[in-house]
């Protein structure tokens, strides 16, 4: 499958007429992988950058090429490789932790363990009864059947999924759920007349998202919208963790306030927002909003018109729903770890138990963050349309099982390394109040309206909850929303 089937894929899911098809530059195999996954970011992305050229038309616009190369593509699933401070690297935080990882259990399966939030691994390690290092960490789980330990982490709020192959996958009750679900589902869930917008000089001026989103496919989502023209402000209660470096690599574009909204004015704080804005993001586990009154229903019947993006690891239905879950758990319930360290062990000729691997890259973050935002601006393109309130749902899982169905090459032709090249003209650079960040740019080529973000990643909490409405530039109005 080319990455043009995969976005006319898209395009049949969410129900839009044909439109500008993209030029894709390159082909698979790119990364180390057998999957074609320059091909589903290009498709995710493409596909997104088509919807909001089709709404930049009807804004006064006029057609464009878009274009998308498949190398850039694919740097994307790594962009916070990219980033650097003051020239310096950054340290991702979970790369040497004991409790996160793939271990042997008792039954001979494997486990991926993820503790979470840094604060957060002292709970893993608790259950497990182990001192913080991988031998003792490797010890404990040997001592657990897999599918307990498995249960057990779910029954504490904690993540972390057993090894699958594909076909264990699509039997097991959550793949089963799941089996027919798009990457991309698109629902009406409400009426509301069509919505009208004033000419513009980007695609997304004068969109106002609320991004309620930590680490890593949601913020992606804000961050694409906000290439667009969207103004996006992130909402985070102060006392929740995140890990500066994806903040940083998913901030750009966007204002940052802190809110906890189990506290009743600050809670009133953001009702208020939501009247006012169009595109309301939550990445947090299943139920976790809903638990305090922010459902899809009940901002439809505050905002007639507002689209609810749904961001998820095991989706929005089946037992596993209300799971949490990260990238590598996603690649490892759904098969792919599995079938990504049997290409690697068939490359290096072992021979014997094969131990999974990941990916080398946030494929399923950041796809799913490009398809959240490509739903988002479909829905909006709809309502545009016809109308009406729309829930917008994805899923790691989701996006994992539509990666897998886009079919594996064969191995030969997959590289032994890859390193990101001509990337030249996406490397980007802005100073911010803690030093000077590189990082790489949008990957997208639009004729006429170029995606950029045109704010540096904020400082947490450091705004107003108040939406500015852009006029085609950084020269903005304050404008409280009625």
């Amino acid at each position: 499958m080319a990455p043009r089937d995969a976005f006319d894929s898209l395009n049949r899911i969410t129900g839009l007429a044909p439109m500008s098809v993209p030029v894709f530059e390159g082909a698979d195999p790119i990364m180390v992988t057998p999957f074609r996954v320059a091909e589903a970011a290009a498709a995710s992305l493409g596909f997104g950058a088509a919807v909001a050229s089709e709404i930049w038309r009807l804004r006064g616009g006029e057609r464009q090429t878009i274009s998308v190369d498949l190398s850039a593509a694919a740097a994307s699933l790594l962009s916070f490789m990219f980033l650097k401070r003051d020239g310096q690297s950054f340290e991702r935080p979970a790369a040497t932790a004991p409790a996160v990882g793939f271990y042997r259990c008792q039954d001979g399966r494997w486990i991926h363990l993820h503790g979470g939030f840094p604060r957060q691994w002292p709970r893993m390690l608790d259950l497990l009864n182990s001192d913080d290092t991988r031998p003792d960490v490797a010890e404990a789980a040997a001592r657990w059947n897999s599918f307990a330990l498995e249960e057990s982490i779910a029954f504490l709020n904690m993540a972390g999924a057993v090894v699958r192959l594909p076909e264990e996958w699509k039997e097991s009750v959550q793949g089963r759920a799941l089996a027919n679900t798009p990457p991309i589902v698109l629902k009406k869930i409400g009426d509301a007349p069509p919505l009208r917008l004033r000419d513009s000089q980007n695609p997304l001026d004068a969109i106002r998202v609320l991004d309620l989103t930590r680490v890593l496919a949601g913020p992606t989502c804000g961050r694409t919208l906000a290439s667009y023209g969207a103004e996006v402000l992130n909402v985070r209660a102060e006392r929740l963790d995140t890990i500066e470096l994806y903040a940083l690599d998913t901030g750009h574009g966007k204002r940052s306030i802190f809110l906890d909204l189990v506290k009743p004015a600050d809670a009133e704080t953001l009702r208020r927002l939501v009247r006012g804005a169009h595109i309301f993001v939550d990445s947090y586990r299943p139920g976790a909003l809903s638990k305090l009154g922010f459902t899809p229903a009940s901002l439809a019947h505050i905002a007639h018109g507002i689209t609810y993006v749904s961001v998820s690891c095991y989706g929005q239905q089946g037992p596993w729903s209300e799971r949490r879950g990260w990238e590598q758990l996603a690649q490892s319930a759904t098969g792919i770890a599995h079938l990504q360290g049997e290409f690697s062990a068939r490359r290096k000729k072992l021979k014997g138990d094969i131990k999974p691997q990941l990916i080398p890259a946030a494929v399923c973050d950041y796809i799913t963050g490009y398809l959240a935002a490509a739903g988002a601006a479909a829905a909006l393109l709809r309502r545009i349309r016809e109308g009406g309130s729309w829930h917008v749902q994805v899923s790691l899982s989701a996006t994992a099982m539509w990666l897998q169905s886009l079919g594996l090459m064969e191995a030969a032709r997959v590289p032994e390394t890859w390193t990101p090249q001509g990337l030249d003209a996406y490397l980007k650079s802005c100073d911010t109040g803690a030093g000077r960040l590189e990082f790489l740019g949008p990957v997208v080529n639009m004729s006429k309206t170029q995606p950029v973000w045109r704010r540096p990643p904020p400082a947490p909490g450091a705004d107003q909850p108040r939406w500015i409405e852009f006029i085609g530039d950084m020269n903005a109005a304050e404008k409280q929303p009625a």
